[in-house]
């Protein structure tokens, strides 16, 4: 007879090979076409909401990684709470306006750029913006992500730039918008004032020169010439100085290397002076704080007075301990202007050129310049000693260019409130921050921020519809204005700033408060694009019916604990008095193999879309989980590939469980008082596994459910149980209770493992649920289920010490049978029969009592229970002797197990009774 087709082999459409690549695409046409996320959020309880509000990516360019990280890291937690039970509703963002769109659309226009009206500027970027929406959303659904496609929010759409101009009026009617003349970081090679958030810190060489401004009054007597001794790295800025800076809190010296020319300043930095010049000090006395406030002097190339003042920014860190202060060029200086009522000198043009002011050097672009200043500085004999520094210094965002800080009029949020910083610290404080690090961190930013600068010298953005009147110079932007101009806004958009004039737009329908006039003058600076995202929550949130506020969570890089996190926390607290948001939670950077960040001139970006054309995005959402993403993470193709070898594994999980379960329907399902042990032990590992994946997943701790499911696959299933449990799912009778009691537990197994993998291996969670679960479950989608609570009977402490003592065991048997091998005496575990020695009675007592399925779980033909003394088991290890003899009896055709019952039945002489029990 032929007991090969009496064997019960697996079967399954469930593909061993995934061909990712090409099969996603099906996946996510199927999701789409049946609008299973829209189903899904169709059938909670609106009472259990969960909202994550989207920070939006800019709409430039193709995605990258980072885009990817944090998409798919949204993704897992939205795909987890829906599982979940809550009403969790993603509505996808995208920030449009702004300096890197501009600058492109003013490339591709190439020289007609500079004649361009801003009206046609506007209408070529929101084109722009446009097409990498278009191209962004496609990418992201690509990844597998879940949201409101259909009706994402746009920052540049109508009704969101209206609600932008109307908060930004809101706030100016509480008192925190003005216009001020303060420093400010200025590109000019992109023309436009810069907030804090789009500064960048890089290495920068800069001339470091020590500058002798002349002393031309004291009580101080010396034998030749005396100056205060200044240090600075910006010899630029040396034109807009009006003042030297001293610290009360330091000692302060006068020396000479000569005995002709004698220096002030700090006594701690002599001899690193002395050391730079290579001289020796000749001359040094001390000279008091009372005699220093006595000097009066000069600058050393304007003919004019430079105060001496004192600053609490003054240190002995490096330089001579006197600051060189220009109020124009610096937010320090400008303070002490502002305590000393210095002048406020900022004599340099939007393209950074020295204006008419500096009539030596007019025209010349201020780097440029400083060569040109040092050379003149030497001429005079005003410069002691210069060499080249390299040190961090501020530099565009976009450009990638050094800036300048210079004074000119500009729009301010006004963040140094009191009442308003302390807001934001108490609101900060009723935040949770993952990690626990960012509370610390945003804390740090938020106190020492300086005024917010809101405008921006550009035309693509939501206008500052402010106006000032010809006749007396008031400024009107909220009050009544404000509420004429939102209703403007509101029937045209804010584009008729653009396109209207001044006239036009006011008429006959608003005078000034002040003094009557109908005259007057139109703001044309754009607000900062991180208002227009910092105030999403509002725009967003609050006018969505399907959302509320504030948000359940916001998720991004950790960059953005200076960028949007800080945006929308101060525009909520000077809004609402409290922050948009209940947890923060940040992610690292992506890294290459060797943790180098990405640059194309290394040649070491990965691309999200190269990933998913040769992996499959899959693997690339699992790559997020396999790291920890709170820190930097790394990626590269040797990483890659060993994220696919651990998909393999679960995958092949899958696959395993399926194939077995080809002939298990639900009536089959076996109560669980009758369930074997070695399945109770397996469900109890599911209990636990469960339990703790589901915390994790609340928590956010995505690495160690990548840990847990791999390990519960690979050690707890593929290394034990699937192995133990082989012979009775192919071997044993069809509808044999053991069988039935194997298959109900793997289906347990199988059902809960697909809905833990939904949110990471979403494509992959929907093929195993298309495969086997959609017609046995009578449901469209695994996204259209949602987690089961494990049966608390399921969590058996007795059998799971039981099998802790067992797995002990079969270590030192698998060691035992290994030795065999390597000594000819068996090939195949089954032809070997184990003898156990066991020392210990508590281990003795749990074999006994199942020493009739020991050679199951030890996949041998036959276990043996010897009493201590045999002389046969030689090692010893642990009290536990493992010996390993050829097993009794002859091989069985069909299960393959040696059997002393092989050949007793007439009928069937070449196989076991057990197999024999299997096919009658």
């Amino acid at each position: 007879m032929d007991y090969k087709s009496t064997v019960n082999l697996p079967t399954t459409s469930f593909q061993m090979k995934a061909n990712l690549p090409q099969r996603e695409p099906e996946f996510v046409k199927f999701w789409l076409e049946n609008k299973i996320y829209e189903k899904a959020l169709s059938k909670k309880d609106r009472a259990k909401t969960f909202i994550l509000h989207d920070g939006p990516p800019y709409a430039n360019g193709h995605i990258h990684v980072g885009h990817a990280l944090n998409k798919i890291l949204k993704d897992i937690v939205v795909k987890d709470r829906l599982l979940s039970g809550y009403y969790s509703p993603f509505v996808p963002g995208w920030d449009c306006h702004g300096l890197p769109i501009e600058l492109q659309v003013t490339k591709n226009l190439g020289p007609k750029a500079k004649q361009t009206q801003p009206k046609e500027i506007r209408k070529l970027s929101r084109e722009y913006a446009e097409k990498f929406i278009k191209i962004q959303k496609e990418e992201f659904i690509r990844l597998g992500v879940f949201g409101n496609w259909e009706n994402p929010y746009i920052t540049m759409s109508k009704e969101y730039e209206v609600k932008i101009a109307k908060l930004l009026i809101e706030l100016a009617n509480k008192g925190y918008i003005y216009k001020g003349f303060k420093p400010i970081h200025w590109c000019y090679h992109c023309g436009t004032a810069l907030a804090e958030a789009e500064i960048e810190y890089y290495e920068k060489e800069s001339p470091s020169i020590y500058v002798k401004f002349p002393v031309v009054e004291s009580n101080i007597e010396v034998d030749g010439s005396l100056f205060v001794l200044i240090w600075t790295t910006t010899p630029w800025t040396l034109p807009g100085n009006t003042a030297v800076a001293f610290s009360e809190n330091l000692r302060y010296s006068i020396i000479s290397f000569d005995n002709k020319e004698y220096y002030i300043m700090a006594s701690s930095l002599i001899e690193d002076l002395a050391s730079k010049l290579g001289k020796q000090v000749k001359f040094s006395k001390d000279i008091s704080i009372e005699e220093i406030k006595k000097l009066k002097v000069k600058h050393p190339f304007i003919e004019r007075e430079s105060k001496v003042v004192f600053g609490e920014h003054v240190t002995s860190d490096t330089g001579t301990g006197v600051v060189h202060t220009a109020p124009g060029h610096g937010t320090e200086d400008y303070e002490v202007g502002l305590k000393y009522n210095l002048p406020i000198l900022s004599p340099v043009d939007d393209e950074g050129k020295f204006t008419d002011e500096v009539e030596k050097w007019k025209g010349i672009e201020v780097f440029e310049a400083n060569k040109h200043i040092i050379e003149y500085l030497k001429e005079s004999g005003m410069l002691l000693h210069a060499e080249s520094y390299r040190h961090q210094y501020p530099h565009c965002w976009r450009c990638k260019n050094p800036v300048i800080f210079r004074t000119k009029p500009q729009w301010f949020f006004d963040v140094n409130n009191p009442e308003l910083k302390e807001k934001a610290i108490q609101g900060i404080s009723n935040v949770k921050w993952i990690p626990e690090w960012g509370k610390v961190r945003i804390e740090n930013m938020v106190k020492n921020r300086t005024d917010w600068c809101l405008s921006r010298q550009r035309a693509w953005g939501v206008p500052i519809p402010a106006i000032v009147c010809k006749k007396c110079g008031a400024i009107h932007l909220g009050g009544k204005w404000g509420e004429y101009i939102i209703n403007v806004f509101e029937k045209e958009g804010v584009d008729v700033w653009f396109e209207k004039s001044i006239d036009e737009i006011v008429g006959t329908n608003f005078k000034c408060d002040k003094c009557g006039s109908s005259e007057f003058e139109k703001e044309t600076d754009i607000v900062d694009v991180w208002f227009d995202s910092g105030v999403s929550s509002f725009c967003v949130l609050e006018e969505r019916e399907e959302l509320s506020w504030p948000a359940d969570l916001y998720l991004e890089g950790s960059d953005q604990h200076r960028g949007w996190f800080q945006s929308s926390l101060w525009a909520s607290v000077g809004l609402k008095g409290v922050p948009p948001y209940k947890q923060v939670l940040t992610h690292g950077f992506v890294l290459d193999e060797l943790g180098r960040a990405m640059h194309k001139s290394l040649g070491n970006v990965v691309s999200p879309l190269d990933v998913i054309k040769d992996y499959g995005a899959d693997i690339l959402r699992l790559w997020v989980v396999s790291e920890d993403f709170t820190e930097d993470l790394r990626i590269g193709s040797h990483i890659l590939e060993k994220v696919v070898d651990a998909y393999r594994k679960i995958r092949n999980t899958f696959r395993y469980m399926l194939g077995n379960l080809y002939d298990f329907i639900k009536d089959d399902v076996i109560e669980y008082s009758k369930l074997t042990d070695i399945d109770k032990w397996a469900l109890d590992k599911l209990y636990n596994l469960v339990i703790s994946v589901r915390k994790n997943y609340e928590e956010y701790n995505f690495n160690k459910i990548f840990r847990e499911i791999y390990n519960f696959c690979n050690i707890d299933l593929s290394a034990f149980y699937f192995d133990a449990m082989k012979d009775r799912l192919y071997t044993g009778k069809k509808d044999g209770l053991k069988r039935r009691s194997t298959q109900t537990t793997m289906y347990y197994i199988a059902s809960h493992l697909v809905k833990l993998i939904a949110p990471i291996l979403s494509f992959t969670a929907e093929d195993v649920w298309q495969n086997f679960f959609k017609d046995k479950e009578g449901v469209e989608s695994v996204f259209l289920t949602e987690y089961e609570e494990p049966s608390k009977e399921w969590e058996n402490k007795e059998v799971r010490e039981k099998f802790d003592t067992i797995l002990k065991v079969r270590e030192h048997v698998l060691k035992g049978l290994e030795v065999s091998r390597r000594e000819k005496l068996i090939n195949s575990s089954l032809e070997a029969k184990v003898i156990l020695e066991i020392k210990d009675e508590n281990i003795k007592k749990v074999l006994e009592e199942y020493s009739s399925d020991l050679w199951e779980l030890f996949i041998v033909s036959q276990v043996e229970i010897s009493t201590v003394g045999s002389s046969i088991l030689k090692n010893e290890e642990e009290g536990i002797k493992v010996g390993v003899v050829k097993a009794e009896g002859q091989k069985c055709e069909r299960c393959w197990i040696y059997s002393p019952t092989v050949g007793k039945d007439e009928k069937h002489p070449t196989i076991c009774s057990k197999c024999l029990e299997a096919i009658e």
